[in-house]
C-alpha cells in the first residue's frame, strides 16, 4: 500500500511538472511575440528619429512619437495582463468591495480609454433605480477596459459599442455588446481559457489573457461572466454578473464630516 501510494505521488508529480512546463512553453510562445511587436515598432521609430539630423518635417516627427506612445501603452497593457494573471493563479488578488454606483465605475472606465474609443461612439444605458454594488472598483474597471478594448479590437472603425446595466432581485447584471462578426459556438466555449485568441491570424490578436482575467475577477466577485451573440444583427454580448451581498448603506445614516 506504501509503495502504490508512492507511485502515485510520484505520477501526480510528473502529471504537473508536465503541465508546468506546457504553460510556461505555451506561455514565452504566446508572450515572445506580443513582446517584440511593439518594442520593434520602438526601437523603429526612436531609431529614425535619432538618424534623421533634423531631416524629417514636423508631421512626420509627431507621427513617429505618436506611434512610440502608442506601443508603448500596448506594451504597458500586455505586461499588467500578465501581472495581473499571475497574482490571479496565486491566489494574491485581494477584492476589497465596497458600496459604489456603478455608473461611477463606468465613467472612470470611459475616460481612462478616452484615445482608444475614438473611434467608436459609446452608448451607455443605465436605468435610474440601478443600486449601489458591493464591488472593487479597481478591478471591476479592469474587466470593462478588457471587454472594451477587446469590443473595439474586433469591429470596425464608427461602429458602437453598447454598456448596458439593470439589476435583479440578488444581482446586478453588466453587459458590454458590440457590432463585430460575432462568435462561433466552439468560440463561446473557449474565448475565457488562458491564452485562446479568436481567429488566429487576426491582424490584432493579443496574448489570450484579457478575458481569461475578467473571468478570474469576476468569479472573485462571486458573479459569472459568459458571451453571447446578439439577438438583433451581427455582434457580441458579454455580459457578468455581480451579487448585492449583504445592505447597502443608507446615506441619510451616515455621519457627515461638518468640514
Amino acid at each position: 500500500a506504501i509503495e502504490r501510494a508512492r507511485l502515485a505521488d510520484e505520477a501526480q508529480n510528473a502529471t504537473v511538472q508536465v503541465e508546468t512546463e506546457r504553460l510556461r512553453n505555451s506561455l514565452l510562445s504566446s508572450v515572445s511575440h506580443d513582446l517584440r511587436t511593439p518594442l520593434a515598432s520602438i526601437t523603429g521609430a526612436a531609431t529614425t528619429l535619432l538618424q534623421a539630423n533634423g531631416a524629417l518635417t514636423l508631421e512626420t516627427r509627431h507621427e513617429l512619437v505618436a506611434t512610440i506612445a502608442e506601443e508603448a501603452d500596448r506594451l504597458n497593457r500586455l505586461l499588467t495582463n500578465l501581472l495581473d494573471m499571475t497574482r490571479l493563479e496565486a491566489g494574491a488578488v485581494q477584492v476589497k468591495k465596497e458600496w459604489q454606483p456603478l455608473e461611477e465605475v463606468i465613467g472612470a472606465t470611459l475616460a481612462r480609454m478616452n484615445a482608444q474609443l475614438q473611434t467608436h461612439p459609446v452608448i451607455v444605458n443605465l436605468p435610474s433605480d440601478l443600486p449601489l454594488v458591493p464591488l472593487d472598483g479597481v478591478l471591476i474597471e479592469q474587466v470593462l477596459i478588457n471587454l472594451l478594448e477587446n469590443a473595439v479590437k474586433y469591429t470596425s472603425a464608427q461602429s458602437p459599442i453598447e454598456i448596458n446595466a439593470y439589476p435583479t432581485d440578488d444581482t446586478v447584471v453588466v453587459n458590454v455588446a458590440d457590432r463585430g462578426p460575432g462568435l462561433a459556438d466552439e468560440e463561446k466555449q473557449r474565448v475565457f481559457d488562458k491564452f485562446y485568441c479568436i481567429r488566429p491570424n487576426h491582424v490584432h490578436n493579443g496574448s489570450g489573457l484579457g478575458l481569461t482575467i475578467c473571468r478570474g475577477i469576476i468569479e472573485a466577485h462571486g458573479g459569472r461572466i459568459w458571451v453571447e451573440n446578439r439577438n438583433d444583427g451581427p455582434g457580441a454580448v458579454f455580459t457578468f454578473t455581480l451579487p448585492l451581498d449583504g445592505e447597502a448603506p443608507s446615506v441619510d445614516a451616515e455621519i457627515l464630516d461638518p468640514l
